[in-house]
């Protein structure tokens, strides 16, 4: 989907379904992490896959973001052909495409990730065929149990001591990711995984020093634990990226408040059926995701429906209740060309079903920026 028009447009005529960033709710939620991120004492590496935007990391960087996060190889790519030199590929490498990052590590500082003997064997095996040294850091599980070394373990240790006694690796430290901190339903559930997150991590960091090796970057990341963090000792960055735009699942996690989220998806009623109490609007799975949200959300849905965007109210009883490839299943019956702002489950993957996102200040397209989705 990628509708076009110059500034000035009024959100009236944009073609449905468009994704739509109210820029001073963006603004106020980068310069709040970046202020929460110098309180706490520590780098912010914003993670760009939720917003896949250059203009959006550039502002990031301004504020005082030290580098970026990226999820795939072409995002890496493409900010690095738009100027930003410092890089965290956050994902297990992957062996057929390590020769492909060592080419982009020759004009970047590239950090990969790496949880397994095999993935430092490929790392050197790039390397020596590319004749340079790559940058590693190694990935931690500090309880979301989905990628990365126990931290207790005598793998971890025997892992980092290759990582930094490897001719072909600098070895840049440690990095870890509270996945789980998705699983809060509150602030404070939240705020107890960002400490256990911040422990384990500094406690492995301790240990690998005791060891003899040095470990300059602890890397942690996630937005709910990030928003909800009282304390950060012995961490040097962290890497939240939804907090740009945040979404409903935010909201149910008390990451923020329903006038914080700066993302939605513009739709248009297509069909009213009184008799059965639905309608449906012309945004669906391809503009949406089916990402259902927190299973024990107050009010199950596939997305909220605004009721008055400018003030960040919501309908109180409306909701989408169903997606297919194109439909977007509504609650109840409204009448057919009302056009409604929903507030996704999920912006992340709201955003990487669109190939522009509409810049809108009140009821006007101020700019239109491309979202790099390239696999």
């Amino acid at each position: 989907m990628s509708p076009e028009r110059e500034s000035g447009t009024s959100l009236d005529v944009l073609p449905t379904p468009s994704l739509l960033v109210d820029l001073d709710r963006l603004e106020a939620n980068l310069c709040r992490m970046q202020q929460r991120c110098d309180r706490l004492g520590v780098a912010l590496r914003p993670h760009v896959k939720t917003h896949k935007c250059v203009e959006i990391a550039r502002r990031q960087v301004e504020l005082g973001a030290r580098g970026i996060t990226v999820s795939t190889l072409a995002e890496a790519r493409t900010f690095a052909d738009a100027g930003f030199t410092d890089l965290t590929w956050a994902f297990p490498v992957i062996p057929s495409r390590l020769p492909e990052a060592a080419e982009l590590a020759r004009r970047v500082t590239l950090r990969l990730t790496v949880d397994t003997p095999e993935g430092l064997a490929g790392l050197e095996a790039a390397a020596r065929a590319a004749g340079l040294r790559l940058h590693a850091l190694l990935e931690v599980d500090c309880g979301d149990h989905r990628s990365g070394v126990d931290p207790h373990s005598e793998r971890a240790l025997e892992l980092a001591r290759a990582l930094a006694g490897s001719p072909h690796v600098a070895f840049d430290g440690l990095l870890t990711h509270s996945g789980h901190a998705y699983r809060s339903r509150s602030r404070a559930e939240a705020a107890a995984v960002a400490e256990e997150e911040r422990s384990v991590m500094a406690a492995l960091a301790d240990r690998l020093r005791h060891d003899g090796i040095e470990v300059a970057t602890v890397s942690v990341g996630s937005t709910p634990a990030m928003c909800a963090a009282e304390g950060l000792s012995g961490v040097t960055e962290a890497r939240p990226g939804n907090y740009a735009y945040f979404d409903a699942t935010q909201v149910t996690i008390g990451s923020c408040q329903v006038a914080d989220c700066a993302l939605t998806v513009l739709a248009t009623v297509v069909s009213s059926q009184p008799a059965t109490g639905r309608a449906v609007v012309d945004a669906g799975a391809l503009s949406l995701s089916k990402d259902a949200g927190p299973e024990d959300a107050e009010l199950p849905s596939m997305g909220r429906i605004f009721r008055d965007p400018e003030a960040g109210v919501l309908e109180p009883d409306l909701r989408l209740t169903a997606l297919s490839q194109e439909h977007g299943e509504l609650s109840a019956p409204r009448p057919v060309g009302e056009r409604l702002r929903i507030l996704p489950n999920h912006s992340c993957l709201a955003v990487a079903c669109f190939d522009c996102v509409q810049a809108v200040r009140g009821g006007e397209v101020i700019d239109t920026w491309t979202v790099h989705r390239d696999r």
